[in-house]
């Protein structure tokens, strides 16, 4: 049992003890010194914590609660007292209680981790610990269970589910040559993969992870509600010295100061935080900090790496052409054959585009890969060259928007493939969004061609391009935004783009693809392959920094409007303090109100 119940129990037990003693066999008295006991104690506790919270520099909100503390007991009225007590205790538990409801989406990450694997031996099924997995390990997944690393199936079909990983409701098709992400819930059906990574580097446990660093980091918008706490403090204090000083009754005092409670400072802030934190986890991203959605909310600078990130990282053929009448069939069919043998990532495409349109791809002879250049090989007997226009041919070939794959026949130009890097289809309403957001500043900075960049930035309406940057130039460009750019977002996805996602103010890493040092560097990272969640992230963290402040101020609000009632005399304190729980209360459950999708 933690501190915080303790301290709740032991405030009820006294409760009861008192009033038995008061109200059943008329010893008001004893009632009084063991509430006063118990009161001046805990009273004593806050001082010294709050004593330990100035040294530190900042001003702690716990000087009302001991002065309302103090002041009740000092003038005789006990019971009230012991209910700013009770509120007081009561408030630190409810505050767990509210925390960790809001964080159950977060956790529930851990507690499903898997922790046994079943390794296929010779024939045989056999148990063992998910950290005993190596790559290259056959593994059966039996129905309903858990996916326990990384890998690819190699036999059988089933649907798994990925929601606690994606967020994505939709179970996932896994068949032969499909990749699976440990933490998957197998459906029906029992299927084989081949273990790719082990269990440290797997999805799951990259997740497990970033969910751990998450609940560590504090968040910076509790220290401002702190600040707070120092004009209403003093608010309370004029009112309750007012008071006193026209009444000429120092009861007003206690009265004023039970309606005073810090608590909506206390609890408000922190819980709207890790509610904002618990809705980003439910919508696939996980937040490392409240630091960080307290920058992303007043953010002036988004900028984005290109390749993987506005765009798919994937090539596709734009467009192809033919020259010297060659029929496009033949020379679709011959550049397919000869790069089915390339490992470069332009071949994939090319393969790719003469399957869609049911052309044959044939086997080749004496082939030949020159690194940077292109292949050579035969196929019915002609010499066919793939890849830059010099290595294929010396006759002139046409230039062609964005990345050019040449064709000869027999030395004769054949055609010419013009690949893209495809946009996503959600980058544009994405970049869109944020512009409404009002962030004006919205960059692409990419290692790619100036061509190549400023064409994707154009039509996804990005108007201030870096092309050809190294990672050594991002975070240069990052650094040298002025100061009235910052803070500064950058969303990125590959080892390239961890220098400026680390530099930056708020690093977003698409994470999708696995642990790397993208997510690593990262402040938040998405885990769909789907950019709309950079315009979501911003918007959560706009919508829990306002729940935040309404909370803090509402709570305020009402507590000085009593106070001022209280002052005329019209709140007993034992009225007054039973009204700052519902002050309480109010200030709690407006804060979870940035749990919800509906702001």
């Amino acid at each position: 049992m933690n501190s915080d119940k303790i301290k709740l129990y032991g405030t009820l037990t006294i409760g009861f003890v008192a009033a038995i003693l008061e109200f059943g066999f008329r010893q008001a008295g004893y009632a009084q010194l063991i509430i006063s006991i118990l009161g001046l104690l805990l009273a004593l506790i806050m001082f010294v914590d709050m004593i330990k919270v100035l040294k530190s520099g900042n001003f702690g909100i716990d000087l009302l609660a001991i002065t309302a503390i103090v002041a009740t007991i000092s003038l005789g009225q006990y019971w009230a007292g012991w209910i700013v007590l009770l509120m007081l205790t009561g408030g630190d538990t409810l505050e767990e209680y509210a925390a960790n409801k809001a964080k159950s989406e977060l956790k529930s990450l851990l507690d499903n981790t898997p922790s046994k694997a079943h390794l296929l031996d010779n024939g045989h099924v056999k148990d063992i610990d998910i950290d005993d997995v190596k790559i290259g390990d056959e593994l059966l997944i039996r129905p309903k269970e858990q996916v326990p690393v990384d890998g690819t199936v190699y036999e059988g079909q089933s649907e798994v589910d990925e929601s606690s990983l994606t967020g994505e409701s939709v179970p996932i098709n896994v068949a032969e040559g499909k990749y699976v992400m440990s933490g998957s819930i197998n459906g029906e059906n029992p299927f084989k993969i081949r273990a790719e990574k082990i269990a440290a580097d797997s999805e799951y446990q990259a997740i497990v992870k970033l969910v751990k660093e998450s609940e560590t980091h504090p968040a910076h918008f509790v220290r401002l509600a702190d600040r707070y706490a120092v004009p209403f403090t003093l608010i309370a204090y004029v009112i309750a010295g007012i008071a006193w000083y026209i009444s000429k009754d120092p009861v007003r005092i206690a009265q004023v100061l039970v309606v005073a409670s810090p608590c909506p400072l206390i609890l408000a802030a922190p819980i709207a935080f890790v509610s904002g934190m618990s809705r980003t986890s439910r919508n696939g991203i996980i937040i490392k900090s409240g630091t960080a959605l307290e920058k992303l909310n007043s953010a002036n600078t988004v900028a984005f790496d290109k390749t993987g990130t506005i765009t798919m990282g994937k090539l596709v053929v734009n467009q192809f052409k033919t020259a010297n009448n060659f029929k496009p069939e033949t020379v679709m069919s011959y550049a397919a054959s000869i790069e089915q043998n390339s490992s470069h990532v332009m071949a994939e495409a090319i393969v790719n585009y003469a399957k869609d349109r049911n052309l044959s791809i044939i086997n080749a002879e004496d082939l030949k890969e020159v690194t940077a250049e292109g292949i050579v090989g035969k196929i019915d007997g002609h010499v066919v060259r793939v890849g830059q226009g010099k290595f294929v041919t010396d006759e002139p070939v046409d230039e062609v928007e964005g990345s050019g794959v040449y064709i000869s026949i027999d030395g004769k130009y054949a055609g010419v493939y013009s690949l893209l890097d495809k946009i996503r289809p959600e980058s544009k309403s994405t970049i869109q969004k944020l512009k409404d957001f009002g962030i004006k500043n919205i960059l692409m900075i990419s290692g790619d061609k100036k061509e190549a960049t400023e064409l994707v930035a154009s039509e996804v309406g990005i108007t201030k391009a870096y092309p050809s940057s190294l990672p050594a130039d991002k975070v240069k460009i990052i650094n040298g935004l002025d100061k009235e750019y910052h803070p500064t977002v950058m969303v990125g996805d590959g080892v390239n783009d961890a220098p400026a996602l680390a530099l930056a103010d708020v690093g977003i890493a698409m994470g999708y693809k696995g642990a790397n040092a993208a997510s690593e560097s990262a402040d938040a990272v998405i885990l769909q392959d789907d950019l709309s969640k950079v315009s979501l992230v911003v918007k959560i963290a706009r919508d829990t920094m306002k729940v935040a402040r309404e909370a803090v101020l509402i709570g305020i609000f009402i507590c000085i409007a009593l106070m001022i009632v209280a002052a005329f005399g019209l709140i007993p304190t034992i009225i007054g303090a039973l009204l700052q729980e519902v002050v309480d209360t109010v200030a709690i459950l407006y804060a979870l109100r940035a749990r919800s999708d509906r702001l």
